[in-house]
């Protein structure tokens, strides 16, 4: 009887961890995972309403998970083309250069010459 009373506190008092703020890391490993694929659908359907491929935006953003990005940008322009919504320029923040490192320094060339 004295077991069983003590395997009864036992499991009642880790019933309660998580009132007490400790985490399961099995939930926090799924919680973790789950944002992270929230984060790269929201990185992909941003990439696609600014008009960037899906090559600029995975090596604007090697962190995330590819899969999640092209979600993300698969369901956009879906949404887009389905709203007839028109593509946005980005006002702020990092832009891709898609020009080569080269073309930059042509116009100086240029200015030199003449």
């Amino acid at each position: 009887m004295r077991t069983f009373s003590a395997l009864t506190c036992l499991a009642l008092l880790l019933t309660g961890c998580e009132q007490l703020g400790i985490e399961d890391p099995a939930k926090a490993a799924a919680a973790a995972a789950a944002a992270k694929e929230a984060e790269g659908k929201a990185i992909g359907g941003a990439c696609r309403q600014t008009g960037r491929t899906l090559e600029e935006c995975y090596s604007l953003n090697p962190k995330a998970q590819k899969a999640a990005v092209f979600a993300g940008w698969r369901d956009m322009d879906g949404y887009m083309r389905e709203n007839k919504i028109e593509t946005l320029t980005p006002q702020s923040g990092r832009v891709a250069d898609s020009r080569p490192a080269e073309s930059a320094d042509k116009p100086a060339a240029k200015a030199e010459g003449h």
